[in-house]
């Protein structure tokens, strides 16, 4: 039987590049996505082209029919699923935290947070031996905003990673014995799409001169990390 990833938001950036690693490595993907259909299924396309295996599905992390059925689709594809990386996540506009909006708030919690716990969560009830799988293994995409508190930019963001961070150790050490093996991987500023979806395209270039490399991060730097 194949290794089997389910990555979450892999229709671009980091995720697509992750996409892509896996399937170099002779993982059968999952491509999730919630909106961009065109951008997964054209991350399917270069991983067929390229002679690996790859489905796209639809679905939002935040919602538990929709993880249950992500699930369920990439097994009724490829077998059962062996891995799970939560990269899905949002930080909503650039803003002071004042100025931040309840529904961007509960969306971003929703989404990095809420949906990150469960699709580990359904990873943890087909994995674990203790429920008769065959273990597996857990990324979860965290930042360095966890730690440096991203000010005057999105604190609401910086504060679901940390969480997330916090939450893998927890998880880590509860499953630890079941087979299933629970990491983070804190990437720094990457050059990708949520730059500009939170309104401001030219951060990386912004930032790039307080990063001691003098540049900010590929998505396939990240994916290798997390591969």
């Amino acid at each position: 039987m194949p290794e089997v990833v389910i990555i979450t938001g892999a229709g671009r950036g980091i995720g697509a590049a992750t996409a892509r690693a896996a399937a170099l490595r002779d993982y059968a993907v999952c491509v999730n996505y919630v909106r961009d259909e065109h951008a997964a299924r054209s991350v399917v396309g270069r991983i067929a082209a390229a002679g690996g295996r790859a489905v796209a599905v639809r679905g939002d992390v935040a919602v538990p029919e929709d993880v249950v059925r992500l699930f369920d689709q990439a097994e009724r594809a490829f077998g059962p699923v062996t891995a799970l990386v939560n990269n899905a996540g949002t930080t909503g506009r650039i803003t002071r935290f004042e100025a931040l909006d309840l529904p961007t708030l509960r969306r971003v919690i929703d989404v990095n947070l809420i949906g990150c716990m469960l699709c580990a969560q359904e990873a943890v009830r087909r994995f674990s031996n203790v429920h008769g799988g065959k273990g597996g293994s857990i990324v979860n995409v965290s930042s360095v905003a966890a730690t440096l508190g991203s000010p005057g930019e999105y604190v609401h963001y910086a504060a679901t990673k940390a969480a997330i961070e916090t939450f893998t150790i927890g998880l880590a050490r509860e499953v630890a014995g079941e087979g299933i093996r629970v990491n983070a991987v804190a990437p720094g500023t990457v050059e990708t799409e949520i730059h500009a979806a939170g309104g401001d395209p030219d951060r990386p270039a912004r930032v790039a001169a307080r990063i001691p490399l003098g540049r900010v991060g590929g998505p396939e730097e990240i994916a290798a990390a997390i591969i």
